[in-house]
């Protein structure tokens, strides 16, 4: 089965939960013939838990988003398109969604109790969005 024109789409924050979704999106991708489409979202005002604070510009997204892309998939940055979006997290995902065949997200990854939840922004996505959603869980 190919994707033809729809795209995986892979929430990228800078960290270490997202470089494995997207490691994992671009196994997937092999395997469905299609693109990554690799989303950050980012605020002028930043946002909590990311390594984007006050002050962040459009630039900023999108030199972060390219060295987490190169960083996480190595020789298979071909593979990806990067794409900025100025809203919350969620909503970014959630609208870069419509068009894909998948989404892709990480885990937190807490462990213990507090690990067999999702974060909110993993949560909402799996909530809401138009198309199956994968959360890959965090190495053991």
């Amino acid at each position: 089965m190919t994707c033809m024109s729809n795209d995986i789409v892979v929430g990228i924050d800078g960290s270490d939960h997202a470089a494995r979704a997207l490691r994992w999106a671009l196994d997937e991708a092999e395997l469905r013939q299609c693109r990554v489409r690799a989303v950050l979202s980012w605020s002028y005002l930043g946002e909590a838990d990311s390594p984007l604070g006050p002050g962040t510009t459009e630039e900023d997204a999108k030199a972060a988003l390219d060295a987490a892309v190169a960083n996480a998939a190595g020789d298979r940055a071909g593979l990806v398109d990067a794409v900025t979006v100025n809203d919350l997290a969620a909503r970014g995902l959630l609208e870069q969604a419509q068009d894909a065949a998948l989404v892709v997200v990480g885990s937190r990854g807490r462990g213990g109790l507090k690990g067999l939840m999702l974060g909110s922004v993993s949560r909402t996505v799996v909530e809401r969005s138009p198309v199956p959603v994968v959360v890959v869980p965090h190495d053991r």
